[in-house]
């Protein structure tokens, strides 16, 4: 355990370790750890915990000191008022519901190339300091898995990630952030897209599945070539063939892609 030591006004001690859950946590489920605090040289009084997820998305606008940390996007609850006395320490358990929008670190072990974080505020006796950055790991679920490993066995592996501000047009969204996947074909001499942009865009039911000719550098939705939606539920794993549906997406986005650039070409 590795405690930080915050300094308030007239040299109030308190020290605090954060503490995630080392094992993935899943969109949609529960993030589990704890706040440590110990007050080792006199009484002090704590007045608010707060916590933030943030990640590395790139920012347009940044306010309230998340340019110095990161995009906050989650305000995971905890408690407030208390007092530690010398030398006590307390343990304040994090329980948070991640929202099924959460971005993802990495899929079956491997990482994606994103970062999220989990920052911690401490404000007792004049003291207001943010702990280092604690990482978080989002891995995916089932129906992410089964999706990819669809476009895995029709050639298209999985490069890298990238998380955007902003949200997909026409769509419920609870986090202000676009996640895209970013799919290379792996055969040659064929006749389709070297380069695929994926979201998924998740909740309780199953995922919006978005997928475009890649363009996984442009932060703004609509600068980016017209994507194909489709649907797929939680429950269809194991039920569904996602590689008859993959072979039929891929193909609906060359249709799209022709469509787009003859247009453009009259324009």
């Amino acid at each position: 355990m590795v405690f930080k030591r915050l300094l308030g006004m007239g040299g109030i001690p308190l020290e605090i370790d954060t503490v995630v859950q080392s094992e993935p946590a899943l969109p949609g489920g529960v993030l589990r750890g704890e706040v440590v605090l110990r007050a080792p040289d006199r009484r002090v009084e704590v007045k608010s915990i707060y916590l933030k997820l943030v990640t590395d998305a790139p920012v347009a606008h940044k306010g309230d000191g998340d340019g110095e940390h990161g995009d906050t996007f989650d305000y995971p609850s905890m408690s407030g008022y208390f007092t530690l006395e010398k030398g006590e320490e307390k343990r304040v358990p994090i329980r948070h519901r991640l929202k099924w929008e959460t971005p993802l670190t990495e899929v079956k072990g491997q990482q994606l190339g994103v970062h999220l974080g989990l920052h911690t505020e401490v404000e007792a006796e004049g003291i207001k300091a943010q702990t280092d950055d604690d990482l978080v790991h989002i891995t995916a679920l089932p129906l992410h898995e089964a999706v990819l490993d669809a476009f895995a066995a029709e050639g298209y592996a999985f490069r890298t990630s990238r998380i955007h501000t902003g949200n997909i047009p026409r769509t419920e969204y609870h986090v202000y952030r676009t996640q895209g996947l970013l799919l290379v074909d792996q055969l040659t001499g064929q006749d389709r897209p070297k380069e695929l942009e994926l979201h998924f865009h998740t909740n309780a039911v199953g995922c919006e599945i978005f997928l475009r000719m890649a363009a996984i550098g442009e932060r703004h939705w609509k600068n980016k070539p017209p994507a194909r939606r489709f649907v797929a539920a939680h429950h269809e794993v194991g039920q569904v063939d996602f590689g008859e549906a993959v072979r039929r997406w891929i193909g609906e986005v060359v249709l799209l892609g022709s469509s787009h650039a003859a247009a453009d070409d009259e324009d």
